[in-house]
């Protein structure tokens, strides 16, 4: 009995966190799996008795919708430009404000890391101005160098180059953060060890740096990939997916069948095509990884 009130604490500190997952992440997945494999629009959350089974037809037409196909080469553009930027980016402003104690740096740390607390709808009206093809400061700079003005977010190439810019604007900060958390974790005797072998500042950066931080890259890699997959936010409220759906995201998809258009059914059965794809690329990236460590 004793050892039993002994090893029962850990499962109360657990419980709170085990019961929020459940009722919050994993029941709900549950009933959207479920509702995947049915037709349920308004009507049938109106009333349960005109839901029937689809079987396997949402997931079928799913990948015969052509705006469907277009949402997932568009959220591939996006990860395969705005992850390395990202990660790369939130290094090199990570190394560059370690170097530095003073208030300076300081402050450029409070700047880099503003975007990312900076609500979506306040950054979208400030960089809808900037990206405006009659008075927008982009093409103003474009002006006093001669070039001809640009449609920022009517073009459908320009479109997408607009989005990543603004997002990966928006994510440096956070992940600058975690990078200068792993880099002050470094302990100096590595760094002096270095210095008495005669390394130059570059070696230094590239042999005992850059190898230390794996882990921390590690994880801002899977974040950063997970957040661009679910790439959602910047083409709601920038273009609403437009123009001709060229900037439309899977995750904008959902959004648009599930609530503007009621196809609920249709629209759990993207996420969890979403969902597949989150799944699998994270495993990859951990396949990867331990395979690294084990070398």
């Amino acid at each position: 009995m004793k050892q039993w009130n002994k090893n029962k604490y850990p499962y109360m500190f657990i419980a709170p966190a085990v019961i929020l997952l459940t009722l919050f992440s994993i029941i709900p997945i549950i009933i959207a799996l479920v509702i995947s494999f049915t037709n349920m629009d308004l009507v049938g959350l109106a009333d349960y008795s005109n839901i029937s089974s689809a079987g396997f037809d949402n997931y079928i037409n799913i990948f015969k919708d052509p705006i469907f196909l277009k949402s997932m080469y568009n959220t591939l553009i996006y990860v395969v430009i705005g992850v390395p930027l990202v990660v790369l980016a939130s290094m090199g402003v990570a190394l560059l404000l370690n170097y530095g104690t003073s208030w300076l740096f300081k402050s450029f740390r409070v700047i880099y890391y503003m975007p990312s607390i900076t609500n979506i709808v306040a950054v979208a009206v400030v960089w809808g101005y900037l990206y405006n093809g009659s008075y927008g400061l982009f093409n103003y700079i474009l002006s006093i160098f001669g070039l001809p003005a640009q449609e920022w977010l009517q073009d459908p190439t320009l479109a997408k180059l607009s989005l990543i810019l603004l997002a990966f604007w928006k994510s440096i900060g956070l992940n600058m953060i975690i990078f200068l958390a792993a880099l002050q974790g470094i302990p100096r005797s590595y760094y002096e060890a270095a210095e008495i072998d005669g390394a130059t500042g570059w070696k230094k950066l590239r042999f005992i740096t850059v190898p230390l931080l794996g882990f921390a890259t590690f994880f801002v890699t899977i974040t950063t990939l997970i957040g661009w997959i679910q790439f959602f936010e910047e083409p709601l409220v920038m273009t609403k997916g437009g123009p001709l759906n060229a900037t439309m995201s899977m995750a904008l998809f959902i959004y648009n069948n599930g609530f503007q258009l009621s196809k609920f059914g249709y629209a759990a059965a993207g996420s969890f095509v979403l969902f597949i794809i989150i799944i699998v690329v994270t495993l990859i990236q951990f396949a990867v990884k331990k395979k690294e460590v084990e070398y």
